[in-house]
């Protein structure tokens, strides 16, 4: 199933109906699942996504020598007892690792525990250059050693003696702040993380550690203090939901028309994204933790007080989630209205647009991170074509097109969506999409 061979048909133009529940934060998982590392103890998960991503983190950890065992869908139990860090030396470690971005937080757990730990240049995303300049910082400020061996390309690090400090992150990373955290929670002392990642990811992972018995406080600010423990234990931990299917649904829901009710959507932790889509125009209800979109068959833009055209602009949190930005944009060219989207984080992020342009789409790209949308305001309907997703979550916008345009899209490069999203194809025909699976 690797290197595109999953293809999405997609027959566009019919209105969906129904309730659909998100799926566990991937986000999230990548970072809870690498947490199983630092304790010999049972630690239950509950709410895990069946994703790509996931999965193949999972198997990871399972190379690493860790126990897993599945109690039900979406639960596992996970027992880190016995971890043969010499697997890390191995070519098949090195093939694992190297394809999947979220390998890199196994260093900050390996770190605390073993004192040791390598990894090899990781993959993911094509959506711009990521540095992890940020993770390794960290380490080095809490005292370990790493050299990058330009032959094989890994990073070996060496952290026998790790010691808190005062640390200021050059950006406020989320895998970088987790990693640091990870790796600090075990280290002597104290450690002061300034300009820390604030996502509810993060406070999820704190919550999560001091009931392993850290000692962790000021999560959810940008000022995260951890005073170092001896070890810690095992404990059961709940994923939240995806935020970013949240707001992929309340798109989708606006795109065909839907009525759609978002079931379980934790909107305490939603931030800004509601209200960003409020401002497209799109009509919600708050029924207790569901959110309710009623068949809406047309939506406007706002604009700024002033008068002045809308801008949508993403940033660390708790500003607006770069993730959504693309659901944003294919969103708004169907409103009535015109909206600057900035993409202010990933430098590749917009280069989907011309897939957009060739279904109908009225889009100006005026430079790598800023693309004007002039809304056609449901007058004319995109058209399906074929088109190939570059990334997870364009993928997702390209689908949610084509579902509301005029015939058939063939998404090719499926496998993009399949590592954000579960099911997405069965869970979308459950609200009548007409969407089909090609392998």
């Amino acid at each position: 199933m690797e290197n595109g061979k999953i293809v999405f048909e997609v027959e566009g133009g019919h209105a969906l109906k129904g309730e659909i529940t998100p799926q566990g934060a991937k986000n999230e998982s990548l970072q809870i699942l690498c947490a199983v590392l630092l304790t010999e103890e049972k630690i239950t998960i509950n709410n895990i996504p069946n994703i790509r991503d996931v999965n193949k983190l999972i198997d990871l950890l399972k190379s690493i020598g860790v126990t897993v065992n599945k109690l039900g869908p979406g639960s596992c139990e996970f027992i880190a007892k016995d971890i043969d860090i010499h697997y890390l030396e191995t070519p098949e470690y090195e093939k694992q690792a190297a394809s999947l971005r979220g390998s890199i937080m196994i260093l900050g757990p390996l770190l605390a525990r073993f004192g040791q730990a390598k990894i090899p240049r990781p993959g993911g995303d094509k959506i711009g250059r990521r540095r992890l300049d940020t993770h390794f910082l960290g380490f080095e400020k809490l005292g370990a050693r790493f050299s990058f061996d330009s032959d094989n390309h890994f990073y070996n690090i060496d952290a026998h003696n790790l010691k808190g400090k005062y640390i200021l992150l050059d950006e406020p990373s989320v895998t970088g702040t987790a990693n640091i955290i990870m790796a600090a929670v075990m280290a002597k002392g104290k450690t002061t993380i300034y300009n820390a990642a604030c996502e509810p990811y993060i406070q999820q992972l704190c919550k999560m550690l001091n009931r392993m018995g850290a000692n962790i406080s000021g999560a959810g600010s940008n000022l995260i203090n951890i005073e170092g423990v001896e070890q810690l234990g095992g404990t059961t931990h709940t994923m939240l939901p995806d935020m970013i299917e949240v707001g992929s649904f309340i798109g989708m829901a606006a795109m065909t028309a839907s009525e759609i009710t978002i079931k379980n959507a934790r909107i305490d932790q939603l931030g800004l994204i509601p209200g960003v889509f409020q401002r497209l125009g799109i009509k919600m209800e708050f029924r207790d933790d569901d959110i309710y979109i009623p068949a809406q068959d047309s939506y406007e833009i706002d604009r700024f007080i002033d008068g002045s055209m809308l801008t949508v602009a993403d940033g660390p949190w708790p500003l607006f989630t770069p993730d959504l930005l693309s659901i944003v944009l294919v969103v708004a060219t169907q409103a009535r209205g015109t909206v600057l989207v900035h993409q202010k984080m990933f430098e590749s992020r917009l280069f989907f647009v011309d897939k957009l342009i060739d279904m109908g789409a009225q889009i100006i790209l005026c430079d790598p991170h800023r693309a004007t949308v002039i809304g056609l305001d449901k007058q004319v309907a995109l058209k399906g074509i074929k088109m190939t997703s570059p990334d997870i979550r364009a993928g997702v916008s390209l689908l949610i097109a084509a579902l509301s345009a005029n015939g058939i899209s063939t998404i090719y490069n499926g496998e993009q969506i399949d590592r954000g999203y579960q099911n997405i194809d069965e869970r979308l025909r459950a609200l009548g999409a007409k969407i089909r699976r090609i392998e």
